[in-house]
Protein backbone atom coordinates (compact mmCIF):
# COMPACT_ATOMS: atom_id res chain seq x y z
CA UNK A 1 0.00 0.00 0.00
CA UNK A 2 3.24 2.32 -0.25
CA UNK A 3 1.77 3.08 -3.76
CA UNK A 4 -0.56 6.01 -4.68
CA UNK A 5 -0.78 3.84 -8.16
CA UNK A 6 -2.27 0.69 -8.65
CA UNK A 7 -3.50 -1.16 -11.73
CA UNK A 8 -6.95 -1.58 -10.66
CA UNK A 9 -8.83 0.34 -7.79
CA UNK A 10 -12.39 -1.06 -6.44
CA UNK A 11 -14.37 1.18 -4.75
CA UNK A 12 -16.06 -1.05 -2.07
CA UNK A 13 -15.23 -3.66 0.40
CA UNK A 14 -18.82 -5.41 0.55
CA UNK A 15 -20.15 -8.36 -1.46
CA UNK A 16 -18.80 -7.45 -4.61
CA UNK A 17 -15.44 -5.53 -4.32
CA UNK A 18 -14.58 -8.42 -1.89
CA UNK A 19 -15.29 -10.78 -5.03
CA UNK A 20 -13.67 -8.11 -7.67
CA UNK A 21 -10.45 -8.54 -5.36
CA UNK A 22 -10.91 -11.96 -5.22
CA UNK A 23 -11.08 -12.42 -9.13
CA UNK A 24 -7.97 -10.22 -9.56
CA UNK A 25 -6.01 -12.42 -7.10
CA UNK A 26 -7.03 -15.68 -9.14
CA UNK A 27 -7.17 -14.60 -13.03
CA UNK A 28 -4.84 -10.96 -13.06
CA UNK A 29 -1.67 -11.99 -10.06
CA UNK A 30 0.24 -9.78 -11.70
CA UNK A 31 -2.41 -6.51 -11.46
CA UNK A 32 -1.33 -4.33 -8.38
CA UNK A 33 -4.91 -3.46 -6.99
CA UNK A 34 -6.40 -1.12 -3.52
CA UNK A 35 -10.10 -1.32 -2.48
CA UNK A 36 -11.60 1.78 -1.08
CA UNK A 37 -14.23 1.63 1.33
CA UNK A 38 -16.10 4.28 3.31
CA UNK A 39 -16.52 2.21 6.33
CA UNK A 40 -14.45 0.38 8.83
CA UNK A 41 -15.05 -2.80 8.43
CA UNK A 42 -15.44 -5.15 5.32
CA UNK A 43 -19.38 -6.37 3.97
CA UNK A 44 -20.97 -3.89 3.05
CA UNK A 45 -24.94 -4.33 3.56
CA UNK A 46 -24.03 -7.19 5.23
CA UNK A 47 -21.97 -5.29 7.69
CA UNK A 48 -24.33 -1.97 7.64
CA UNK A 49 -28.14 -3.82 8.31
CA UNK A 50 -28.89 -5.02 11.95
CA UNK A 51 -32.06 -5.17 12.42
CA UNK A 52 -33.70 -8.56 13.80
CA UNK A 53 -33.63 -11.22 11.39
CA UNK A 54 -31.24 -9.63 9.18
CA UNK A 55 -31.17 -12.41 6.05
CA UNK A 56 -30.68 -12.97 2.35
CA UNK A 57 -33.56 -12.97 0.11
CA UNK A 58 -31.68 -15.01 -2.13
CA UNK A 59 -30.33 -18.75 -1.79
CA UNK A 60 -26.91 -18.63 -0.45
CA UNK A 61 -25.62 -21.45 -3.17
CA UNK A 62 -26.36 -18.08 -5.89
CA UNK A 63 -25.62 -15.20 -3.90
CA UNK A 64 -22.17 -16.94 -2.35
CA UNK A 65 -19.25 -16.73 -5.04
CA UNK A 66 -18.80 -19.13 -8.06
CA UNK A 67 -15.27 -19.39 -6.33
CA UNK A 68 -16.29 -20.74 -2.92
CA UNK A 69 -18.61 -22.84 -2.01
CA UNK A 70 -21.24 -22.00 0.42
CA UNK A 71 -20.82 -24.98 2.94
CA UNK A 72 -23.33 -23.54 6.16
CA UNK A 73 -26.46 -25.59 6.48
CA UNK A 74 -28.95 -23.17 5.75
CA UNK A 75 -29.60 -22.00 2.15
CA UNK A 76 -31.31 -18.73 3.30
CA UNK A 77 -29.24 -17.17 5.79
CA UNK A 78 -28.87 -14.76 8.28
CA UNK A 79 -26.82 -11.66 8.21
CA UNK A 80 -24.10 -12.70 10.41
CA UNK A 81 -23.14 -15.80 8.83
CA UNK A 82 -23.16 -13.79 4.98
CA UNK A 83 -20.52 -11.52 6.82
CA UNK A 84 -18.43 -13.99 7.69
CA UNK A 85 -18.77 -15.69 4.74
CA UNK A 86 -17.50 -12.43 2.77
CA UNK A 87 -14.85 -11.84 5.55
CA UNK A 88 -13.65 -15.23 5.45
CA UNK A 89 -13.14 -15.26 1.49
CA UNK A 90 -11.34 -12.02 1.90
CA UNK A 91 -8.88 -13.46 4.38
CA UNK A 92 -8.38 -16.40 1.98
CA UNK A 93 -7.15 -13.99 -1.11
CA UNK A 94 -4.94 -11.68 1.23
CA UNK A 95 -7.50 -9.34 0.25
CA UNK A 96 -7.50 -6.94 3.60
CA UNK A 97 -3.95 -5.99 3.49
CA UNK A 98 -5.25 -3.81 0.41
CA UNK A 99 -8.13 -2.39 1.72
CA UNK A 100 -8.29 1.52 2.76
CA UNK A 101 -10.79 1.98 5.26
CA UNK A 102 -12.55 4.72 6.29
CA UNK A 103 -12.31 6.22 2.76
CA UNK A 104 -15.02 7.74 1.19
CA UNK A 105 -14.78 8.43 -3.16
CA UNK A 106 -15.44 11.79 -3.97
CA UNK A 107 -14.59 11.89 -7.51
CA UNK A 108 -12.65 10.67 -10.29
CA UNK A 109 -10.99 12.54 -13.29
CA UNK A 110 -10.02 10.25 -16.48
CA UNK A 111 -6.90 11.63 -18.75
CA UNK A 112 -6.19 10.16 -22.32
CA UNK A 113 -2.66 11.41 -22.44
CA UNK A 114 -1.57 9.15 -19.50
CA UNK A 115 -4.51 6.58 -19.69
CA UNK A 116 -4.92 6.90 -15.94
CA UNK A 117 -7.70 8.19 -13.20
CA UNK A 118 -6.85 10.18 -10.66
CA UNK A 119 -8.87 9.48 -7.59
CA UNK A 120 -10.12 11.84 -4.59
CA UNK A 121 -11.08 10.62 -1.32
CA UNK A 122 -11.93 11.60 1.82
CA UNK A 123 -10.79 9.99 4.79
CA UNK A 124 -13.93 9.73 7.26
CA UNK A 125 -11.95 10.22 10.33
CA UNK A 126 -9.46 12.72 9.62
CA UNK A 127 -11.60 14.55 6.82
CA UNK A 128 -8.44 14.57 4.91
CA UNK A 129 -8.25 14.15 1.14
CA UNK A 130 -6.18 11.52 -0.55
CA UNK A 131 -5.16 11.23 -3.84
CA UNK A 132 -4.70 7.90 -5.87
CA UNK A 133 -4.24 7.24 -9.41
CA UNK A 134 -5.03 4.11 -11.48
CA UNK A 135 -5.40 2.63 -14.68
CA UNK A 136 -8.72 0.85 -14.01
CA UNK A 137 -11.80 2.05 -12.43
CA UNK A 138 -13.70 -0.45 -10.88
CA UNK A 139 -17.42 0.78 -8.76
CA UNK A 140 -18.53 -1.76 -6.10
CA UNK A 141 -20.43 0.56 -4.28
CA UNK A 142 -23.80 -0.88 -4.69
CA UNK A 143 -26.68 1.47 -5.80
CA UNK A 144 -28.45 2.85 -3.17
CA UNK A 145 -27.38 5.34 0.30
CA UNK A 146 -25.89 4.02 3.38
CA UNK A 147 -26.01 6.86 5.50
CA UNK A 148 -29.96 7.38 4.75
CA UNK A 149 -32.49 5.20 4.46
CA UNK A 150 -35.89 6.94 2.78
CA UNK A 151 -39.07 7.47 4.68
CA UNK A 152 -41.93 9.28 3.06
CA UNK A 153 -43.64 11.92 4.77
CA UNK A 154 -45.36 10.61 8.11
CA UNK A 155 -48.37 13.08 9.02
CA UNK A 156 -48.76 13.93 12.76
CA UNK A 157 -45.37 11.60 13.51
CA UNK A 158 -44.22 14.83 16.06
CA UNK A 159 -47.09 13.80 18.61
CA UNK A 160 -46.07 10.05 18.67
CA UNK A 161 -44.55 9.06 22.13
CA UNK A 162 -42.95 6.02 21.38
CA UNK A 163 -39.92 4.41 19.88
CA UNK A 164 -39.30 5.22 16.09
CA UNK A 165 -36.75 3.21 13.97
CA UNK A 166 -35.62 2.82 10.33
CA UNK A 167 -34.14 -0.81 9.69
CA UNK A 168 -30.97 0.80 8.22
CA UNK A 169 -29.95 2.25 11.95
CA UNK A 170 -31.10 0.09 13.91
CA UNK A 171 -30.23 1.14 17.44
CA UNK A 172 -28.12 -1.16 19.83
CA UNK A 173 -30.33 -0.45 22.91
CA UNK A 174 -33.73 -1.23 21.47
CA UNK A 175 -35.89 -4.18 23.08
CA UNK A 176 -38.69 -5.21 21.69
CA UNK A 177 -39.50 -8.05 24.44
CA UNK A 178 -42.84 -7.67 25.77
CA UNK A 179 -43.78 -4.49 23.29
CA UNK A 180 -45.93 -3.90 20.49
CA UNK A 181 -44.91 -2.92 17.53
CA UNK A 182 -45.88 -2.04 14.41
CA UNK A 183 -43.97 -2.06 11.10
CA UNK A 184 -44.68 -0.03 8.05
CA UNK A 185 -43.69 -1.77 4.91
CA UNK A 186 -44.64 -4.53 2.84
CA UNK A 187 -41.04 -5.43 1.13
CA UNK A 188 -38.33 -7.47 1.81
CA UNK A 189 -37.42 -5.65 4.81
CA UNK A 190 -40.66 -5.62 6.45
CA UNK A 191 -41.39 -9.43 5.39
CA UNK A 192 -38.22 -10.31 7.42
CA UNK A 193 -38.77 -8.28 10.44
CA UNK A 194 -41.96 -9.23 11.33
CA UNK A 195 -41.90 -12.81 12.52
CA UNK A 196 -38.53 -12.17 13.66
CA UNK A 197 -39.89 -9.65 16.18
CA UNK A 198 -43.07 -11.36 16.73
CA UNK A 199 -40.84 -14.39 18.56
CA UNK A 200 -40.57 -11.49 21.69
CA UNK A 201 -42.90 -9.30 20.91
CA UNK A 202 -46.48 -9.00 22.89
CA UNK A 203 -48.03 -8.41 19.01
CA UNK A 204 -46.31 -7.30 15.54
CA UNK A 205 -48.56 -5.79 12.81
CA UNK A 206 -47.12 -5.45 9.73
CA UNK A 207 -49.09 -2.25 7.96
CA UNK A 208 -49.34 -1.54 4.38
CA UNK A 209 -50.68 0.39 1.60
CA UNK A 210 -50.74 -2.52 -0.69
CA UNK A 211 -50.10 -6.26 -0.74
CA UNK A 212 -46.37 -7.91 -2.12
CA UNK A 213 -46.37 -11.57 -3.03
CA UNK A 214 -44.23 -13.50 -0.70
CA UNK A 215 -43.16 -16.71 -1.71
CA UNK A 216 -42.31 -19.12 1.11
CA UNK A 217 -39.21 -21.43 0.58
CA UNK A 218 -37.79 -24.01 2.35
CA UNK A 219 -34.68 -22.08 4.71
CA UNK A 220 -32.46 -25.16 3.93
CA UNK A 221 -32.06 -26.97 0.23
CA UNK A 222 -33.22 -30.50 0.41
CA UNK A 223 -30.93 -31.30 -2.75
CA UNK A 224 -27.78 -29.98 -1.45
CA UNK A 225 -27.91 -31.51 1.68
CA UNK A 226 -28.45 -34.69 -0.18
CA UNK A 227 -25.44 -34.28 -2.11
CA UNK A 228 -23.48 -32.89 0.54
CA UNK A 229 -23.62 -36.61 2.16
CA UNK A 230 -22.01 -38.13 -1.21
CA UNK A 231 -19.99 -35.51 -3.02
CA UNK A 232 -17.23 -33.00 -1.76
CA UNK A 233 -18.27 -29.14 -1.49
CA UNK A 234 -16.73 -28.20 -4.69
CA UNK A 235 -18.38 -30.96 -6.82
CA UNK A 236 -22.29 -30.34 -4.96
CA UNK A 237 -22.10 -26.62 -4.54
CA UNK A 238 -22.00 -25.90 -8.89
CA UNK A 239 -24.86 -28.50 -9.22
CA UNK A 240 -26.90 -26.86 -6.73
CA UNK A 241 -26.13 -23.26 -8.12
CA UNK A 242 -27.12 -24.67 -11.32
CA UNK A 243 -30.24 -25.81 -9.93
CA UNK A 244 -31.36 -22.88 -8.52
CA UNK A 245 -30.47 -20.49 -11.41
CA UNK A 246 -32.86 -22.97 -13.27
CA UNK A 247 -35.34 -22.84 -11.16
CA UNK A 248 -35.45 -18.19 -10.69
CA UNK A 249 -35.53 -17.93 -14.47
CA UNK A 250 -37.98 -20.46 -15.41
CA UNK A 251 -40.08 -18.90 -12.19
CA UNK A 252 -39.27 -15.23 -13.76
CA UNK A 253 -39.62 -16.51 -17.15
CA UNK A 254 -43.22 -17.50 -16.34
CA UNK A 255 -44.13 -14.80 -14.46
CA UNK A 256 -43.33 -12.44 -17.73
CA UNK A 257 -45.50 -14.83 -20.28
CA UNK A 258 -47.69 -15.85 -17.72
CA UNK A 259 -48.69 -13.55 -15.47
CA UNK A 260 -52.17 -14.86 -13.93
CA UNK A 261 -51.00 -18.24 -13.60
CA UNK A 262 -48.52 -17.05 -11.71
CA UNK A 263 -50.92 -14.99 -9.82
CA UNK A 264 -52.72 -18.21 -8.99
CA UNK A 265 -50.45 -20.16 -7.89
CA UNK A 266 -48.70 -17.75 -5.63
CA UNK A 267 -52.22 -17.18 -4.25
CA UNK A 268 -53.19 -21.11 -3.51
CA UNK A 269 -49.84 -21.26 -2.14
CA UNK A 270 -50.65 -18.28 1.01
CA UNK A 271 -54.00 -19.21 1.00
CA UNK A 272 -52.62 -22.72 2.28
CA UNK A 273 -50.13 -21.37 4.96
CA UNK A 274 -52.83 -18.56 6.59
CA UNK A 275 -56.16 -19.80 8.41
CA UNK A 276 -58.66 -20.79 7.12
CA UNK A 277 -61.29 -17.71 6.00
CA UNK A 278 -57.86 -15.54 6.00
CA UNK A 279 -59.00 -12.38 3.39
CA UNK A 280 -55.33 -13.50 1.18
CA UNK A 281 -57.03 -11.47 -1.93
CA UNK A 282 -56.87 -8.30 0.25
CA UNK A 283 -53.60 -8.82 2.14
CA UNK A 284 -51.40 -11.04 -0.24
CA UNK A 285 -52.85 -10.86 -3.46
CA UNK A 286 -50.86 -7.23 -5.72
CA UNK A 287 -52.50 -5.35 -8.22
CA UNK A 288 -49.48 -5.06 -10.15
CA UNK A 289 -48.14 -8.67 -11.75
CA UNK A 290 -44.97 -10.79 -10.53
CA UNK A 291 -41.85 -9.30 -10.95
CA UNK A 292 -42.81 -5.93 -11.56
CA UNK A 293 -41.20 -6.07 -8.12
CA UNK A 294 -39.47 -8.47 -6.59
CA UNK A 295 -40.74 -11.55 -4.87
CA UNK A 296 -40.19 -11.35 -1.28
CA UNK A 297 -39.14 -14.71 0.22
CA UNK A 298 -40.03 -16.21 3.43
CA UNK A 299 -37.85 -19.22 4.72
CA UNK A 300 -40.22 -22.09 5.73
CA UNK A 301 -43.47 -19.31 5.36
CA UNK A 302 -42.06 -17.76 8.73
CA UNK A 303 -44.44 -14.76 7.62
CA UNK A 304 -47.18 -16.98 7.39
CA UNK A 305 -46.69 -19.29 10.79
CA UNK A 306 -46.95 -15.77 12.54
CA UNK A 307 -50.19 -14.58 11.52
CA UNK A 308 -51.43 -18.37 11.87
CA UNK A 309 -49.94 -18.25 15.14
CA UNK A 310 -51.23 -14.99 16.39
CA UNK A 311 -48.41 -13.37 17.09
CA UNK A 312 -48.50 -11.21 13.94
CA UNK A 313 -51.29 -9.80 12.26
CA UNK A 314 -51.53 -7.98 8.61
CA UNK A 315 -53.66 -4.77 7.73
CA UNK A 316 -54.02 -3.13 4.71
CA UNK A 317 -54.57 0.42 4.86
CA UNK A 318 -53.45 3.95 5.30
CA UNK A 319 -52.46 5.87 7.53
CA UNK A 320 -54.69 8.84 8.51
CA UNK A 321 -52.39 10.55 11.61
CA UNK A 322 -50.15 9.38 14.23
CA UNK A 323 -51.26 9.53 18.12
CA UNK A 324 -49.50 9.69 21.07
CA UNK A 325 -49.83 5.86 21.38
CA UNK A 326 -49.38 4.60 17.93
CA UNK A 327 -51.17 5.13 14.45
CA UNK A 328 -54.88 6.21 13.59
CA UNK A 329 -56.16 4.56 10.08
CA UNK A 330 -57.81 5.92 7.28
CA UNK A 331 -60.55 3.37 8.04
CA UNK A 332 -60.73 4.80 11.98
CA UNK A 333 -58.84 2.23 13.03
CA UNK A 334 -56.88 2.45 15.65
CA UNK A 335 -53.25 0.79 15.82
CA UNK A 336 -51.43 0.53 19.40
CA UNK A 337 -47.80 0.63 19.57
CA UNK A 338 -45.01 1.29 21.96
CA UNK A 339 -42.24 1.09 18.42
CA UNK A 340 -43.25 2.09 14.96
CA UNK A 341 -40.63 0.60 12.58
CA UNK A 342 -40.57 2.72 9.26
CA UNK A 343 -39.48 -0.52 6.76
CA UNK A 344 -40.39 1.48 3.62
CA UNK A 345 -37.29 1.52 1.56
CA UNK A 346 -34.16 2.93 0.44
CA UNK A 347 -32.53 5.62 -1.28
CA UNK A 348 -30.98 4.90 -4.18
CA UNK A 349 -27.16 6.36 -5.29
CA UNK A 350 -25.60 5.55 -8.10
CA UNK A 351 -21.95 4.98 -8.03
CA UNK A 352 -22.23 5.72 -4.37
CA UNK A 353 -22.03 9.30 -4.75
CA UNK A 354 -18.92 8.98 -7.04
CA UNK A 355 -19.07 12.01 -9.77
CA UNK A 356 -17.01 11.10 -13.09
CA UNK A 357 -14.56 13.55 -15.09
CA UNK A 358 -13.29 12.36 -18.60
CA UNK A 359 -10.61 14.65 -20.46
CA UNK A 360 -11.70 17.79 -18.26
CA UNK A 361 -15.91 17.25 -18.65
CA UNK A 362 -18.20 16.28 -16.44
CA UNK A 363 -19.90 12.48 -17.23
CA UNK A 364 -24.39 12.81 -16.95
CA UNK A 365 -24.73 9.36 -16.44
CA UNK A 366 -28.33 9.82 -17.35
CA UNK A 367 -27.26 10.71 -20.28
CA UNK A 368 -24.91 7.57 -20.91
CA UNK A 369 -26.02 3.63 -21.92
CA UNK A 370 -24.82 0.97 -20.14
CA UNK A 371 -22.79 -1.85 -22.08
CA UNK A 372 -23.10 -5.11 -21.57
CA UNK A 373 -24.54 -3.94 -17.87
CA UNK A 374 -21.40 -3.11 -16.63
CA UNK A 375 -19.79 -0.03 -18.29
CA UNK A 376 -21.05 3.25 -19.31
CA UNK A 377 -20.32 4.58 -22.65
CA UNK A 378 -17.88 7.54 -23.19
CA UNK A 379 -15.89 6.41 -20.25
CA UNK A 380 -13.00 4.96 -20.84
CA UNK A 381 -11.42 1.79 -18.43
CA UNK A 382 -14.32 1.86 -15.85
CA UNK A 383 -16.58 -1.13 -15.19
CA UNK A 384 -19.26 -0.94 -12.53
CA UNK A 385 -21.50 -4.01 -10.99
CA UNK A 386 -24.85 -4.06 -10.68
CA UNK A 387 -26.61 -7.43 -9.81
CA UNK A 388 -29.69 -8.76 -11.62
CA UNK A 389 -33.18 -7.74 -9.85
CA UNK A 390 -34.52 -11.04 -10.75
CA UNK A 391 -31.78 -13.52 -9.30
CA UNK A 392 -28.79 -13.26 -6.69
CA UNK A 393 -26.55 -10.14 -7.05
CA UNK A 394 -23.48 -12.24 -6.90
CA UNK A 395 -24.42 -14.03 -9.96
CA UNK A 396 -23.81 -10.92 -11.95
CA UNK A 397 -20.95 -9.71 -10.03
CA UNK A 398 -19.05 -12.67 -10.68
CA UNK A 399 -19.71 -12.29 -14.13
CA UNK A 400 -18.76 -8.38 -14.13
CA UNK A 401 -15.47 -9.07 -11.99
CA UNK A 402 -14.25 -12.08 -14.53
CA UNK A 403 -15.16 -10.12 -17.79
CA UNK A 404 -12.92 -7.38 -16.14
CA UNK A 405 -10.30 -9.65 -15.87
CA UNK A 406 -10.80 -10.87 -19.38
CA UNK A 407 -10.22 -7.02 -20.80
CA UNK A 408 -7.32 -6.64 -18.33
CA UNK A 409 -5.62 -9.67 -20.13
CA UNK A 410 -6.47 -8.34 -23.30
CA UNK A 411 -5.35 -5.13 -23.31
CA UNK A 412 -1.76 -6.57 -22.06
CA UNK A 413 -2.24 -9.30 -24.74
CA UNK A 414 -2.70 -6.59 -27.90
CA UNK A 415 -0.53 -3.71 -26.32
CA UNK A 416 -3.53 -1.41 -25.53
CA UNK A 417 -3.99 0.86 -22.63
CA UNK A 418 -7.80 1.59 -23.06
CA UNK A 419 -11.36 0.63 -23.60
CA UNK A 420 -13.82 2.46 -24.08
CA UNK A 421 -17.94 2.04 -24.72
CA UNK A 422 -19.51 3.38 -27.12
CA UNK A 423 -23.40 4.46 -27.88
CA UNK A 424 -25.77 2.20 -29.66
CA UNK A 425 -26.37 3.61 -33.35
CA UNK A 426 -30.08 3.78 -32.49
CA UNK A 427 -31.52 6.63 -30.09
CA UNK A 428 -33.80 4.30 -28.41
CA UNK A 429 -33.24 4.46 -24.77
CA UNK A 430 -35.41 3.09 -21.72
CA UNK A 431 -34.45 2.40 -17.95
CA UNK A 432 -31.46 0.52 -16.93
CA UNK A 433 -33.62 -1.24 -14.15
CA UNK A 434 -36.80 -2.46 -15.22
CA UNK A 435 -38.23 -3.14 -12.12
CA UNK A 436 -41.52 -0.73 -10.88
CA UNK A 437 -40.64 -0.63 -6.94
CA UNK A 438 -40.71 2.76 -5.22
CA UNK A 439 -37.00 3.10 -4.56
CA UNK A 440 -36.55 2.50 -8.37
CA UNK A 441 -39.05 4.74 -9.39
CA UNK A 442 -38.06 7.68 -7.11
CA UNK A 443 -34.38 7.48 -8.72
CA UNK A 444 -34.80 6.65 -12.30
CA UNK A 445 -34.01 9.65 -14.07
CA UNK A 446 -30.78 9.84 -12.31
CA UNK A 447 -29.39 6.33 -13.37
CA UNK A 448 -27.84 5.33 -16.96
CA UNK A 449 -29.75 3.81 -19.61
CA UNK A 450 -29.91 0.83 -21.77
CA UNK A 451 -30.20 0.78 -25.30
CA UNK A 452 -32.68 -1.93 -27.48
CA UNK A 453 -30.36 -4.98 -28.83
CA UNK A 454 -27.25 -6.60 -27.35
CA UNK A 455 -24.91 -5.66 -25.87
CA UNK A 456 -26.71 -2.61 -24.54
CA UNK A 457 -29.26 -4.72 -23.34
CA UNK A 458 -29.92 -5.65 -20.31
CA UNK A 459 -31.71 -9.51 -20.61
CA UNK A 460 -31.80 -10.35 -16.70
CA UNK A 461 -30.68 -14.07 -17.77
CA UNK A 462 -27.61 -15.41 -16.02
CA UNK A 463 -26.98 -18.58 -18.74
CA UNK A 464 -27.12 -16.21 -21.40
CA UNK A 465 -24.99 -13.86 -19.76
CA UNK A 466 -22.88 -17.11 -18.66
CA UNK A 467 -22.42 -17.21 -22.94
CA UNK A 468 -21.80 -13.31 -23.45
CA UNK A 469 -19.60 -12.30 -20.55
CA UNK A 470 -17.92 -15.35 -20.29
CA UNK A 471 -17.25 -17.06 -23.75
CA UNK A 472 -18.46 -13.97 -26.16
CA UNK A 473 -16.17 -12.05 -27.95
CA UNK A 474 -14.30 -8.97 -26.26
CA UNK A 475 -14.71 -6.63 -29.65
CA UNK A 476 -17.80 -6.17 -31.02
CA UNK A 477 -19.56 -2.58 -32.16
CA UNK A 478 -20.31 -1.73 -29.09
CA UNK A 479 -16.65 -0.97 -27.64
CA UNK A 480 -13.07 0.55 -28.57
CA UNK A 481 -10.25 -0.47 -28.07
CA UNK A 482 -6.85 2.55 -28.44
CA UNK A 483 -3.67 3.18 -26.57
CA UNK A 484 -3.19 6.49 -24.18
CA UNK A 485 -3.49 9.41 -26.25
CA UNK A 486 -5.95 8.18 -29.09
CA UNK A 487 -9.48 9.23 -28.96
CA UNK A 488 -11.96 6.30 -28.82
CA UNK A 489 -13.37 7.14 -32.36
CA UNK A 490 -15.87 4.31 -33.49
CA UNK A 491 -14.73 2.32 -36.03
CA UNK A 492 -17.89 -0.87 -36.86
CA UNK A 493 -16.04 -1.93 -40.45
CA UNK A 494 -13.52 -3.33 -39.14
CA UNK A 495 -13.39 -7.03 -38.59
CA UNK A 496 -12.07 -8.26 -35.24
CA UNK A 497 -8.53 -10.23 -35.21
CA UNK A 498 -8.32 -13.72 -33.89
CA UNK A 499 -6.59 -12.82 -30.53
CA UNK A 500 -9.64 -10.41 -29.59
CA UNK A 501 -11.96 -13.25 -29.20
CA UNK A 502 -10.03 -14.88 -26.22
Amino acid sequence: MASDHVDVLIIGAGLSGIGAACHLRRDCPDKTYAVLEARDAIGGTWDLFRYPGIRSDSDMFTLGYSFKPWTAPKAIADGTTIREYVRETAREYDVPRHIRFRHRVLRAEWDSDTARWTVHAQRTDTAEIVVLTCSFLFACAGYYRYDEGYTPPLPGVEAYAGRLVHPQHWPDDLDHTGKRVVVIGSGATAVTVVPAMAQRAAHVTMLQRSPTYVLALPARDPLADALRRWLPAKAAYPVVRWKNVLLSTVNFQLSRRAPGLVKRVLRRAARGRLPVGYDVDRHFSPRYDPWDQRLCVAPDGDLFTAVRDGTASVVTDTIDTFTATGVRLASGAQLPADIVVTATGLNLLALGGLTLRVDGVDVDLPNTVAYKGMMLSGVPNFALTLGYTNASWTLKADLVAGYVCRLLRHLDRTGQQVVTPLPPPDAERVPLIDLRSGYVLRAVDTLPKQGATTPWRLHQNYARDVLLMRHGRLTDEGVRFSRAGEMPVPDRTRPPVASERR
